[in-house]
């Protein structure tokens, strides 16, 4: 362990671990509902399952040991009672584990090393790539991606007690932090109603408010004030996007008039932003010259979001040009006093505009074929035999139709909202710019047909094509369709109309790809290593064409669904996979996880600044892999697609993961507002099942089959084959298969087979869990192999305590949920009608709350 790790470690101990025995303390004195001494108890309950757990009990005998041996409560009731109780507790206890873990940020890290934009200075000074950074730096961005995915269990309330809570740990204020300790007693976690979209849209803006607006300012004033010819105005370097009101797809609450009432609350946000800076600047220039034309600046701002009615077509450049003419008088008639307060706002009005975030619409294509049938029916524009077309009549029709369609009011409500998004964004444009909606995704892209329908609804919907100022971007996320992909583009670049639309946005052409439903569909190496194929493959056909194609990752928080060490995956890339630009989703608690601080979130955006520029201007790797790499890989993932495929279609695999795991509770959380699954069946199945209930299902199991499964059996048969040496090679020499392996482990380090090894002996599931217990064990092996190390994640001390600590912290919920289900299994195979089974799927609910939150990015 290097010294900065070392240090890193003590500080995690003294900050977040002694911290932690010392306020958990304060709970043991909360007064919950009916049992006084819930602290006390839960401390021996937790006492009770490690040491249950070694003589190979079940949750069920733990708990039944528990209650005889320890307590007085005899009858059910009261026995469910304390579990319920235990589970408020725990709840709790996690609340002040991220709140000191946030509180301690600044300790643990060094936010000016590795990775940070103080190293990169240092770099560029010391290697004279002052140049080479300009360039760069010419149309290089990252774009962060804020999505409302249901990953999030915490409402509004609580993270604002872990915010406020956080700064008292951080200041040492005792008399705080037991207030807030109290408050956080008596408010409730569980939210009785489902959010709405719009709810959600404003949780991810509070976000955007107290956390990313100050966040970007930092970083942007520190790169022109380090290197002042390098950023340029008309590129940022920082972009936000946002999905809450325009991502439709699944999501059937998601409307126009959101769309429309998200923007304006976006823009809303912004002016507030802006008002609140110029009332602090105001404080300062005071001067003759200046108070004046901010005194009127405010007044517009101040109107345009308070008084009703007034809300005027206020451009980002009419404020820059204010700010711009009192810099100057601040500069010639009072020596630059206080220029750098100016420059600051300028830089973060460069970065947000007045959009804030831009609003990405989503559909899926098959929604796009049902409105183009519909307009075929009506006889509007499109003829009556469309369906009976060619995929190749259909995108000659589409990309040569100049015609606009008819208004119509359609009986499905589906495509009437489809025809009105399209016409919503230029509404959007209108006030909150062009930044404010200017992509549309599509979902499930499996051809250039797929595309070319919503280029040609664009048309039909009134946009010139010569003005069409939006990007289409295909989402292509299984693992045939990503095999597909060079097609699809290839298709795409060779028709002539699309060809010029590109011409007008510069040549770019955007091109999602799905993290989550890859490693789903295909298990972790293969779901990691399909997108990287493809992105070479896309990245080669594009060059063909003289096209820029720009990468936008649809990632999760953990790393079976893309997560993990991401910054690192960028910056192993070498000049044969694009990197103009990073663009990833940041999903669910990942937002509150790594960007809940200021602090946070300027080190991770840091991160992935550095890992893009670096990439570039210091490596001289024309290639990720060579080509023996590349075909080693494939037979790795090959391999290991194989074992995945082999546990997928197992006849037990869906059955075990509902019976067995909490997926079916789902949808009772009421943490998103979108269903768990798409379509409207009530049976689960694998197909429709979205990838964050599957993955987060067997996190909260234990078993994070998508993070490791397949990866073991794939490593063996290397080693049979005498490849192993050659992939320890790789291991050491390759960023990219060292951040894969990496990321595995942390899957793997948040697993604990104990907890459900009663299975192993089961008369129907028995089967399915030794699998899977056999995999993880293979696994742990090949990689301890394959490192030189003897435990998970030895890399990454801080990371391994924190994950260590929070899987104590939420063994007792994850054993009262295992007892919980089990009981529930038990009822229905007796076919018995039982009011206590309710009570046994609220508590396997509730404990669904504390297990995903305790492992901050583990759905």
């Amino acid at each position: 362990m290097d010294n900065q790790a070392s240090r890193g470690l003590q500080h995690f101990k003294n900050y977040v671990g002694i911290k932690f025995q010392l306020y958990n303390s304060l709970f043991t004195s909360l007064p919950f509902h009916r049992i006084e001494k819930t602290g006390i108890l839960l401390s021996l309950f937790v006492n009770i399952c490690e040491e249950g757990y070694k003589k190979k009990l079940s949750p069920t005998e733990i708990i039944k040991e528990f209650f005889k041996k320890h307590t007085s409560l005899t009858s059910q009731a009261d026995q469910l009672d304390l579990l319920f109780r235990f589970t408020q507790f725990v709840e709790r206890q996690v609340v002040l584990f991220d709140a000191l873990e946030d509180a301690a940020f600044p300790h643990v890290h060094d936010t000016g090393g590795a990775g940070t934009l103080k190293q990169l200075e240092l770099e560029v000074i010391q290697k004279n790539k002052e140049t080479e950074l300009a360039k760069k730096l010419e149309d290089f961005s990252i774009e962060l991606v804020l999505t409302a995915h249901p990953t999030q269990f915490y409402p509004g309330s609580v993270l604002g007690i872990i915010n406020d809570l956080s700064k008292s740990l951080s200041e040492n204020n005792a008399a705080q932090i037991n207030m807030y300790l109290q408050q956080l007693g008596k408010t409730p976690f569980f939210k009785k109603e489902k959010p709405t979209p719009y709810d959600e849209a404003l949780s991810l803006i509070w976000y955007l408010e107290n956390v990313f607006f100050a966040a970007a300012g930092r970083i942007l004033s520190f790169l022109k004030s380090q290197f002042p010819d390098a950023v340029h105005e008309n590129n940022p370097i920082i972009k936000m996007g946002f999905w809450p009101g325009g991502d439709r797809d699944g999501n059937p609450f998601v409307n126009t008039e959101i769309t429309l009432k998200v923007a304006d609350a976006l823009r809303g946000g912004i002016i507030k932003c802006y008002y609140l800076e110029i009332r602090k600047l105001r404080r300062r220039l005071t001067f003759k010259g200046v108070d004046v034309l901010l005194s009127d600046l405010e007044k517009q701002l101040y109107n345009n979001i308070f008084i009703p009615g007034n809300r005027t077509r206020l451009t980002k450049n009419e404020i820059v040009e204010v700010l711009n003419t009192i810099r100057q008088t601040l500069i010639y008639q009072h020596n630059g006093l206080f220029l750098h307060l100016v420059d600051n706002l300028i830089n973060k009005i460069n970065v947000f505009g007045l959009h804030f975030a831009s609003i990405d619409i989503r559909q899926d294509s098959s929604i796009h074929k049902k409105v183009f049938q519909a307009l075929a029916a009506a006889g509007n524009v499109i003829p009556a035999d469309y369906s009976k077309l060619s995929d190749e009549k259909k995108i000659e029709l589409l990309s040569n139709n100049n015609e606009v369609l008819a208004e119509k009011d359609y009986k499905d409500p589906v495509i009437n909202d489809t025809i009105e998004s399209i016409k919503a964004i230029k509404l959007i444009q209108e006030y909150n710019g062009e930044q404010g909606c200017n992509r549309y995704i599509i979902s499930h892209s499996s051809s250039a047909l797929n595309v070319l329908e919503v280029y040609g609804l664009f048309i039909l919907c009134g946009w010139k094509k010569e003005e069409l100022n939006v990007d289409i971007v295909p989402l292509i996320e299984t693992i045939e369709d990503l095999q597909n992909a060079a097609k699809i583009v290839r298709a795409l670049y060779e028709n002539e109309p699309y060809r010029q639309h590109l011409k007008q946005r510069n040549n770019n052409q955007t091109i999602m790809l799905g993290f989550s439903d890859g490693t789903k569909d295909g298990g972790y190496l293969m779901g990691n290593w399909g997108i990287y194929k493809t992105k070479e493959e896309l990245t080669a056909v594009s060059k063909e064409y003289n096209i820029n194609v720009v990468f936008f990752d649809g990632r999760g928080g953990p790393p079976a669904r893309g997560g993990g060490k991401t910054h690192k995956f960028y910056a192993s890339m070498g000049k044969n996979i694009s990197n103009k630009e990073i663009q990833l989703t940041i999903q669910g608690q990942t937002v509150s996880s790594n960007f809940g601080t200021i602090d946070s979130a300027q080190y991770n955006i840091e991160q992935l600044i550095h890992a893009g520029i670096s990439n570039d201007i210091f490596s001289n790797k024309s290639i990720t892999l060579e080509k023996e790499e590349e075909a080693l890989l494939q037979e790795l993932a090959d391999e290991s697609f194989n074992a995945y495929s082999r546990l997928k279609n197992h006849p037990d695999f869906m059955d075990y993961l509902i019976h067995i795991s909490p997926l079916k509770f789902y949808g009772e959380t009421n943490i998103g507002s979108r269903p768990s699954k798409r379509g409207g069946s009530n049976k689960i199945n694998f197909e429709d099942l979205r990838a964050i209930p599957f993955v987060g299902a067997w996190s909260q199991l234990k078993q994070n089959v998508t993070g490791f499964y397949g990866v073991g059996e794939a490593l063996q048969k290397m080693e049979k084959e005498g490849k192993f040496n050659q992939l320890k090679t790789l291991y050491q020499n390759s960023l990219f298969f060292k951040t894969l392996i990496d990321n595995c482990e942390m899957a793997m380090k948040k697993c604990f087979f104990p907890l459900t090894e009663y299975l192993s002996k089961d008369e129907k599931y028995a089967d399915i869990w030794n699998m899977i217990y056999t995999e993880y064990v293979t696994t742990e092996k090949y990689l301890f192999q394959l490192s030189g190390k003897n435990e998970l994640m030895a890399d990454y001390a801080v990371e391994q305590q924190s994950i260590g600590m929070r899987e104590k912290i939420v063994l007792p919920l994850v054993t009262i949920q295992q007892f919980a289900i089990s009981n529930i299994r038990e009822l229905e195979e007796e076919l018995i009608t039982n009011p206590v089974k309710d009570i046994y799927e609220k508590l396997a609910m509730r404990c669904s709350f504390g297990i995903i939150n305790a492992g901050r990015n583990s759905a």
